[in-house]
């Protein structure tokens, strides 16, 4: 049968979490063309009140109803990380469409195995890097891409969360470089459109001794040279103050371009002592809940016209393999070669 011949794709979500569930909003309240016949978790409490919300006919904590549902056009892969590449397999191997929040695998070997399977079987999958979907982003991407500044010289990318996660989400997130900066380096991709020649990381623990027991580092700044001449610099920190910072500045030999923060209002304070403005959108949620809705829809409205979603595995892949370079040049104090990964 083709896929949405009803008019609506019938999509199950595995993974009824903070990820599973706003992805499941995002379909449920704006994307008409989309109907999500199934949520499936471990908790089956956690599925079925997400289901209850939303109005989700069915949940599970049998990822197999999924899976040999004749209805359910394309899988949500919104579990834990180490799960991702197995359901990607299953859920190629079922003849489903996927869509995998990043990163896929942990390293290349199991997401190259998680990507042949897909190509084996013929299906679509799009990869969860939702800040390509962003207004302000995709904006900056279409400005860059038009030749506003010309021939493209420095990008700087400002990454900065407003605390730090739980620890236990440190020791198996895969560390600051696969798990927060890995939605940079592929912003960084997506800005330049080209690739990355080399990686050149520097990091340490500035903020919390806990994820410097866990091996990690809280503070980052990473250079990256394209191979066609343009650097990049990514500076990452697990806790800013003043919220959540999310900043971008394109150099060329035209000029410059650059975005700011998002703020809950445009009020700026001025008084007989101060100019002041609220502080920026706190966290992810709010700063990139259109971006959210944006990438739901466009999963949805180009598997409906038959295309290729995107980003997708290549795309998830590189930046993998960049993440990765980040933590062997860190390791190593040097530059490393993409290709040495």
């Amino acid at each position: 049968m083709q896929i949405g011949q009803s008019g609506r794709l019938g999509i199950g979500i595995i993974g009824a979490g903070r990820m599973g569930a706003l992805r499941a909003e995002a379909l449920a309240q704006h994307v008409p063309e989309a109907r999500v016949l199934a949520i499936a978790d471990a908790n089956p409490a956690a599925a079925r009140q997400v289901a209850a919300r939303l109005g989700i006919p069915r949940a599970t904590d049998d990822v197999g109803d999924l899976l040999g549902d004749p209805a359910i056009e394309a899988l949500l892969i919104c579990s834990p990380t180490d799960s991702h590449a197995a359901w990607i397999q299953a859920g190629a191997a079922a003849g489903k469409q996927l869509f995998v929040e990043k990163p896929i695998a942990l390293d290349l070997a199991q997401t190259d195995a998680a990507l042949e399977a897909v190509a084996r079987a013929g299906v679509r999958l799009q990869v969860g890097m939702n800040r390509r979907y962003d207004p302000t982003f995709a904006r900056l991407r279409e400005a860059i891409a038009q030749g506003v500044v010309g021939e493209v010289h420095l990008l700087h990318i400002i990454s900065r969360d407003p605390a730090p996660p739980p620890i236990s989400y440190v020791r198996t997130s895969g560390g600051l470089f696969l798990d927060m900066a890995i939605h940079d380096l592929d912003m960084a991709r997506f800005l330049v459109g080209a690739e990355v020649a080399t990686v050149y990381a520097q990091g340490a623990v500035r903020i919390s001794p806990e994820i410097g027991a866990a091996g990690d580092v809280d503070t980052a700044l990473t250079v990256l040279t394209f191979e066609n001449g343009v650097f990049a610099t990514i500076d990452n920190s697990r806790q800013a103050v003043y919220g959540y910072d999310q900043r971008a500045e394109v150099f060329g030999s035209q000029g410059a371009l650059s975005t700011e923060n998002l703020y809950p209002n445009q009020v700026t304070f001025r008084t007989a002592t101060d100019i002041h403005r609220d502080l920026p959108l706190h966290f992810f949620l709010e700063r990139y809940a259109e971006s959210y809705r944006r990438e739901m829809r466009a999963f949805v409205e180009t598997l409906l016209a038959g295309a290729a979603p995107t980003p997708d595995g290549r795309d998830g892949r590189a930046a993998l393999a960049l993440g990765l370079a980040a933590g062997r040049s860190l390791a190593l104090g040097r530059p490393v070669a993409v290709a040495e990964v």
